[in-house]
């Protein structure tokens, strides 16, 4: 496996029962084969995603000061401003060579769920900002659910099986900036090697080079995706549920060559994360006597603060 499948959501949409079928099987064998899709058919369109690009370069090319005005302490990076270097990969000391903005959740029907949550940070420089980010965050949460209803059923699941998971869900949006390099990192990359800790995520920019894929032979393939396709992954809150049938694949953001260090990089990765109380226990269906149980029984909202501890966002 040395490259990355492509899809068409638009398969599994259609009316036509084979082409609904071909598009489970084959999101289901790339996830059990390299954990990584390209995504064509989704519902971002051309405009939408010229002006949330334009409004993150607007974002991250204000002054430092007035970024930092938007970095909220004591809720763990969850919303607003993350500043250069603070997040690092478990495991790793370095911190990414990286600033990042987060878009959390929109609750408009259940004022329970709202205050589990902290308040989206309106940056009152750029008035389109918010508005650009929260129609693409709805976007992706509804391509997201969708992609989730074919997995269900390539799990033998009842299709809506995650739907009431994923509402109001704690998904994050994150515009990533990887400034310039200016000098020879010390062990540090972009985005060190990972797993993501979300049921998928869905990546927009990813199509230079630059993200990086490991394969089950410990080769480091490229992902790059078509300038109309998400590249979309397993995370670990889906690869515990499945007993690892379906895989989180490690992966991460390498450095330019030098003659390109002086140079930005964009992406704009959405963690769909489900509600908090979700049992990430693992499915019967995937456990028989060749795949016993490997993970203990954990509620999404214990893996999360666990993992938010292991990067240094929360203390």
């Amino acid at each position: 496996m040395n490259r990355i499948p492509s899809v068409n959501l638009q398969d599994f949409l259609s009316e036509d029962p084979s082409r609904k079928q071909k598009f489970i099987n084959e999101i289901g064998k790339a996830y059990e084969d390299i954990g990584f899709v390209a995504l064509k058919g989704h519902f971002l369109d051309d405009e939408l995603v010229d002006n949330l690009y334009k409004e993150v370069k607007n974002f991250f090319n204000l002054p430092l000061e007035t970024k930092r005005s938007y970095e909220i302490e004591g809720i763990g990076g969850q919303r607003g401003y993350v500043s250069f270097g603070k997040e690092s990969a478990k495991g790793k000391k370095e911190g990414d060579l990286k600033e990042f903005w987060h878009f959390g959740q929109y609750v408009e029907d259940d004022p329970e769920r709202a205050k589990e949550y902290p308040d989206n940070v309106e940056v009152k420089e750029l008035p389109e900002f918010n508005k650009i980010g929260k129609d693409t965050y709805q976007m992706l949460e509804k391509t997201a659910k969708y992609v989730l209803r074919a997995l269900a059923l390539f799990l033998d699941l009842e299709e809506t099986y995650f739907d009431n998971y994923i509402h109001n869900g704690n998904s994050i949006l994150r515009p990533i900036h990887y400034p310039p390099i200016l000098e020879e990192p010390e062990n540090a990359v972009r985005a060190a090697a990972h797993g993501d800790i979300n049921l998928i995520t869905l990546l927009m920019g990813a199509q230079g080079r630059g993200l990086q894929v490991q394969n089950h032979k410990g080769e480091w393939i490229d992902a790059i995706a078509e300038p109309d396709e998400l590249m979309i992954n397993v995370g670990d809150m889906l690869s515990r549920h499945t007993n690892n049938k379906l895989k989180s694949t490690i992966h991460r953001v390498v450095n330019p060559p030098r003659e390109l260090w002086g140079t930005s990089r964009y992406s704009i990765p959405f963690f769909m994360h489900p509600i908090s109380e979700m049992k990430l226990n693992v499915l019967d269906s995937c456990i028989d006597d060749n795949h016993p149980k490997q993970f203990d029984d954990i509620t999404a909202g214990e893996f999360l603060n666990e993992r938010l501890i292991e990067l240094g966002l929360k203390k």
